[in-house]
Order: structure tokens, then C-alpha cells, then sequence
């Protein structure tokens, strides 16, 4: 369960057996949100927000937050999931102090 990044709370995962679409987790306090990354001819199109089953859903406000996020990191969230799921290398996660 690589850990991609760290935003003020907010825990940005992959986990260990995933699958396409490219997707990343998103976990604040008890609350997480699966975030699909849709991608035609290199660029993000769209992000599909999906509840992960047994847990309690991220709130508005801070899914709001999330897929901002997400969206400004988009292309290092795919290089990470090549890096990682395609390429089998160890990635490394990256915390940022600065606000969007």
C-alpha cells in the first residue's frame, strides 16, 4: 500500500493489487474516497469520485480538496502509478506543505 502523498491530513495511496482505471485513495481522519483518473490521448479529462466499501465517504468540502489536488498532481499521480504497477519500482511519497 505505497503511499504517494501527504497533503495537510490528507493521505494520497495506492494500493499493493490494483487494477485500471488508474485510481488513487484518498484517506482524511476516518473517511476515504477512491478517485478515478480518466485520461484520453495523455490528458486528464475527468475524475470519477467512488465510495471504497465499509467506510464512511470523504465530505463534499474535502473531496472538493481532493480532487483539486488531484488534479494539479495529475501527471505525477500516473508517473507514480507507471513507475510503480507497470515498471515495479519503489516509489517514494512526497509531502506538500504548501497550499494550493
Amino acid at each position: 500500500m505505497p503511499k504517494i502523498f501527504e497533503y495537510f491530513g490528507f493521505i494520497f495511496y495506492f494500493f499493493s493489487n490494483e487494477h485500471d482505471p488508474i485510481h488513487v485513495h484518498v484517506a482524511y481522519g476516518e473517511f476515504e474516497s477512491i478517485f478515478e483518473l480518466i485520461i484520453e490521448n495523455g490528458k486528464l479529462i475527468k475524475i470519477k469520485r467512488r465510495k471504497k466499501k465499509g467506510v464512511d465517504s470523504l465530505t463534499e468540502k474535502d473531496a472538493k480538496i481532493a480532487e483539486e489536488f488531484i488534479r494539479h498532481y495529475s501527471t505525477d499521480i500516473v508517473s507514480k502509478w507507471i513507475n510503480f504497477f507497470v515498471m515495479k519500482q519503489v516509489i517514494q511519497s512526497t509531502k506538500i506543505t504548501k497550499k494550493l
